[in-house]
This record gives C-alpha cells, structure tokens and sequence, in this order.
C-alpha cells in the first residue's frame, strides 16, 4: 500500500514524455492483446490467480524497476567499453 501511495503521489511529477508513451510497447498481435485481456477480466479460479489479483496494481512499478535495471546495465557497458577505450 505503501508503494501504490508513492507511486500515486510521484505520478503528479512525472514528465509528459512519461506519461503518454508506454514504458513497453506489446509485442503481441492485435488478436493476442484481445484474448489477453479477456483472460484478465475472467474471474479467476486458482488460488495463485487470486493471489495476483493483490498485485496488478504494482505492475507500472515493476515495468518502470525494470527499465532503469535495464538503463543502469546499459550504462554500465557504455562505461567499461569507453574504459577500455581510454587505455
């Protein structure tokens, strides 16, 4: 709850770059996307499915984790590749 609170409050300060474009653009087809989201409206009937309904809400927090996870590595090779440039 914590989380979805920052989230919310750090969502009035994010730049419009960042509030219209996605963060992952579906590599899905139009079709996959469809069925997709039929599947997420069902009523879930595994526990585990129950489970997870707690934490869709966290999912633009895990995309946004994982793009600047993906950043920092990126930036990391950038640096060891201009290292080894410099020597």
């Amino acid at each position: 709850q914590r989380i979805l609170r920052l989230a919310e409050m750090c969502r009035r300060l994010e730049t419009e770059e960042e509030k219209v474009l996605p963060f992952y653009p579906s590599s899905l087809a139009e079709r996959e996307q469809q069925h997709a989201l039929r599947v997420l409206e069902e009523t879930p009937s595994e526990p585990l499915a129950w489970a997870m309904q707690d934490y869709v809400g966290l999912e633009r927090f895990w995309q946004r984790f994982n793009k600047a996870k993906l950043e920092e590595k990126g930036l990391e090779q950038a640096r060891a590749a201009l290292a080894n440039r410099n020597q």
